[in-house]
């Protein structure tokens, strides 16, 4: 019979066994995890620093063309009031927005990575911009059916002599190159309220 002294030997040695088990599955298990965090939080670093940076580069860019398009509008407002009877020009417009490159780049990480109030504010930026592009394609649609294939006309062809303003069919015109002012006013909130949320995030990292 063995004695208690080789029993509680044997019984010292299969707990520092299984405690060296544990020890081990716990080490593996904490660098699984610390690597998983370090690379999430790469990750949204990376993603991050991707956002700021197009959102800078957008925000520049709509401040110019809000710029450039309120120049053309307050220029054609005063003519039009002076009763010089400007020509209309008809709208042309390009964009490189894609809204599968978001939802890609949400989709690689994003929705797990970001912060609910940068979701949110990138969320209200992606509508913004919807409305924009369909009021602006809606525009340039009536353009091309209105004004570009009647350029060639005399300036009465647009505008009643009697009252030097634009016939009915035209006056959309001006009710058009105002909603061009208030989408980029909006836009250019969007994308500045979209930076703020961006940069705070950041900070916290």
């Amino acid at each position: 019979m063995p004695s208690t002294h080789s029993w509680l030997s044997r019984l010292a040695r299969w707990a520092a066994e299984l405690l060296l088990v544990f020890l081990g599955a716990y080490a593996a298990f904490w660098l699984t995890n610390h690597q998983e965090h370090r690379q999430e939080a790469l990750r949204r670093h990376q993603i991050l620093g991707a956002l700021e940076e197009q959102t800078s580069n957008d925000l520049v860019s709509a401040k110019a063309e809000h710029e450039r398009i309120g120049k053309i509008a307050a220029e054609f407002r005063r003519a039009l009031a002076a009763g010089e009877m400007p020509l209309p020009k008809p709208f042309s417009f390009n964009t490189d927005y894609s809204a599968t490159d978001v939802a890609t780049l949400l989709q690689s990480g994003g929705y797990q990575l970001l912060d609910i109030k940068t979701l949110v504010a990138l969320h209200r930026l992606e509508s913004v911009l919807r409305g924009g592009i369909s009021m602006m394609s809606h525009a340039e649609r009536l353009s091309d059916a209105l004004i570009a294939p009647n350029l060639d006309q005399d300036i009465t062809f647009f505008y009643d002599p009697a009252t030097k303003q634009l016939r009915n069919r035209f006056s959309r015109y001006v009710l058009a190159l105002d909603s061009f002012d208030g989408f980029y006013d909006n836009y250019i909130q969007a994308l500045t309220n979209l930076l703020a949320q961006i940069r705070a995030e950041r900070q916290k990292q």
